[in-house]
C-alpha cells in the first residue's frame, strides 16, 4: 500500500504531549466523559504519517468511564478509540495506550477487508511503526477487577457445593470435583447442579480464554 507522505507532520517518533499528573476520581471521570481533542488532533497526525489520511478524518478519541479493567478500547466500525480515566493516575501510559489502540485501526486499514487477529503481525508492524515496537497484547496496570451480582445459586446434589452465577445456567453442568471423584473427570448427570435459590454475592469477571465446559469446579 503506498504511503501518503505528509512532510508537515513531525510527531512520529515524538512523545505525545501529557496532562499534569493528577489523582483520578469520580469528579474527573465526570470532567473527562467525551471527546477529547487534543489526543484525537495527536492520534489523527499519526494516521496521516503514516498513511491513513483516509480514516484520519473520521478518528475519534474518548475518555469512557464505562471502561473498568481495560486500559483502553478501538472500535475500527466507528473510527473510535476509547480510553480508561485511570490513565491518569500513570500519565506515561497515555501516549503508549493511544498508541496501542492507534496500531489496531492502523492495522485493520492496512488489511482492507480482509480479517486479522487482533494482536496478530498487522497490529505488531502497526506497533513498531508507530514507535512502540515492544508493545505487549496486555497492560498490567493495578485496575481494580469488575464485579458483578451473582443473582443464580446452583448445588450440587452429593457434595452440596454452592455454585453462585450471574447467568442463568442454560446447558447441564455438573460438579467437577464430584465428577472427577467418581466418573474419572467426565461427566456425570448423578453430579449434576440444580438450582437452589438467588443471591446477591459479588463475582469477579471470569478471566478471558478460559473455555465454558459441562463441568463446574
Amino acid at each position: 500500500m503506498p504511503l501518503l507522505r505528509q512532510l508537515e507532520f513531525v510527531l512520529v517518533g515524538q512523545a505525545l504531549r501529557l496532562p499534569k499528573s493528577e489523582p483520578a476520581s469520580d469528579a474527573l471521570a465526570l470532567q473527562l466523559r467525551g471527546c477529547d481533542l487534543r489526543l484525537e488532533r495527536n492520534a489523527r497526525d499519526l494516521l496521516r504519517a503514516n498513511g491513513a489520511a483516509r480514516i484520519a478524518v473520521e478518528l475519534r478519541v474518548e475518555w469512557s468511564p464505562r471502561l473498568n479493567t481495560s486500559a483502553g478500547r478501538a472500535d475500527y466500525r466507528q473510527k473510535l478509540i476509547s480510553l480508561n480515566p485511570r490513565l491518569y493516575e500513570h500519565p506515561p501510559e497515555i501516549d503508549r495506550t493511544l498508541r496501542h489502540e492507534l496500531a489496531h485501526l492502523l492495522a485493520q486499514f492496512r488489511a482492507g477487508r480482509r480479517r486479522i487477529l487482533p494482536h496478530g503481525k498487522e497490529w505488531q508492524q502497526a506497533c513498531r511503526d508507530l514507535e512502540i515496537a515492544d508493545e505487549k497484547r496486555c497492560h498490567n496496570l493495578p485496575f481494580p477487577a469488575r464485579r458483578y451480582a451473582a443473582r443464580f445459586i446452583y448445588r450440587c446434589p452429593n457434595c452440596r457445593r454452592e455454585f453462585p452465577r450471574v447467568r442463568q445456567v442454560r446447558r447441564a453442568v455438573a460438579c467437577l470435583a464430584c465428577c472427577r471423584a467418581h466418573n474419572g473427570g467426565e461427566f456425570d448427570a448423578r453430579f449434576r447442579l440444580k438450582l437452589v435459590g438467588t443471591s446477591r454475592c459479588d463475582v469477579r469477571t471470569p478471566q478471558r480464554g478460559v473455555p465454558t465446559t459441562s463441568l463446574l469446579c
